[in-house]
């Protein structure tokens, strides 16, 4: 494990290849919408309601063709069409498992790809998606940490990944069919490549539209974001996203957390636990979920597990355990389902729920910590990549 590892982000990393070509709605704030409408030449006073028709063609119709907006006139969708796009990540494979877990590969601008996973349950359809391409923290138990990180995701390939999953599942509805209250894509979970609290403002926009009522339509308790701790923007999160929190603690001590999860070198626990104190939206409603993979001989101990209770004490919470998913050259290994239950049983008698986390996906590479992108796993070097984004 590296001691050196990164443990903030390298904003100068690769500087995205701007796109040509026309701007694209998709991704757009309402407010960006209506400016950019504005300097497409549509009146002002029309601007409002311009925004709401489009809005509801993109994110409830799931329409893509301004040729079909046919509640506006013939040479307004001209207009439309000759100074906008929407576009969506091009999806480059698609694979099933045996469980019924999706994982997506889909190509983003400057040839970059991500990964992105639908996990159906009984009661639930669970996304989880990227933030980034590749990842900055380098924790060490994680397959998607090898990879460096490339570039953030922009608000239009983050909702983007909602928008590819629904195309794939069927899930825009039908002009003129009885409305189907059932929802397939129920969920999301920022769990995917990267840290979103690094890229704040574009994952913000993107849930922003995912809320919105006028379109996906999700509620903000069925948005889940997991961070590694960037303690600053755990407090911006519930003011300006207002989502539910999971925290991928994974450790009970500095010392092992710091080689685990190499941002606590920076925010540790104490300073962690303190902001998660304080989150504004933390009540027995609303709990803060606590990651916790499980790893042999290192994190996995009864004193690990009562160490854990004290250390959350005060905050309601729900303890998520998860069996470690190995991943080619790993370091580590699953702890055994013995260990496993002992340690979830420490924690249900203290009074907290601790459910042990299914794999899901692991026959295609698509469970927790395994995401890393194909194209990226041949370790390009950074003047690679640098070429391929044509700078």
């Amino acid at each position: 494990m590296d001691a050196q590892a990164p443990i903030t982000q390298d904003v100068l990393t690769i500087p995205r290849k701007a796109v040509e070509g026309l701007p694209n709605l998709v991704g757009m704030t309402r407010e960006a919408m209506r400016a950019a409408l504005i300097a497409a030449g549509t009146p002002e006073k029309q601007a409002k309601m311009r925004v709401g028709q489009i809005w509801q063609w993109i994110y409830h119709w799931g329409v893509r063709d301004f040729a079909l907006m046919t509640n506006l006139a013939k040479d307004y969708r001209a207009m439309l069409a000759a100074n906008f796009v929407v576009a969506v990540p091009e999806v480059v494979t698609r694979q099933l498992s045996g469980d019924g877990t999706r994982k997506y590969l889909v190509r983003i601008a400057g040839g970059h790809e991500v990964e992105v996973v639908y996990i159906p349950e009984t009661d639930r359809g669970t996304l989880c998606i990227s933030s980034q391409v590749g990842c900055t923290l380098t924790c060490s138990f994680c397959h998607t940490g090898t990879q460096k990180l490339v570039r953030n995701l922009t608000s239009a390939e983050i909702i983007g990944q909602v928008m590819v999953a629904r195309d794939d599942l069927g899930e825009w509805p039908v002009q003129g069919a009885p409305k189907d209250e059932t929802r397939l894509l129920s969920n999301i979970v920022l769990m995917g490549m990267g840290e979103p609290l690094y890229n704040f403002e574009n994952v913000r926009d993107a849930m922003k539209i995912a809320m919105d009522p006028d379109g996906i339509q999700l509620s903000r308790r069925r948005i889940t974001l997991s961070t590694s701790g960037v303690v600053p923007e755990i407090a911006r999160t519930a003011q300006e996203i207002g989502c539910q929190l999971a925290i991928s603690f994974h450790a009970t001590t500095d010392e092992v957390r710091d080689k685990l999860v190499p941002i606590n070198k920076r925010w540790p626990i104490a300073d962690l636990l303190d902001a998660l104190r304080s989150y504004p939206k933390v009540s027995n409603s609303e709990r803060i979920t606590f990651e916790y993979v499980m790893l042999d001989g290192v994190n996995d101990s009864d004193a690990d597990a009562r160490r854990l209770i004290k250390l959350i004490d005060g905050i309601p919470a729900k303890i998520n355990l998860i069996p470690f998913n190995e991943w080619p050259g790993a370091p580590y290994r699953r702890s055994s389902n013995n260990r496993i239950r002992a340690f979830a049983d420490i924690i249900y008698k203290a009074g907290y729920a601790s459910p042990i986390r299914t794999p899901r996906g692991e026959d295609i590479m698509a469970a927790c910590g395994q995401l890393k992108s194909a194209t990226e796993r041949a370790r390009k070097s950074k003047a690679q990549i640098a070429q391929e984004a044509g700078l």
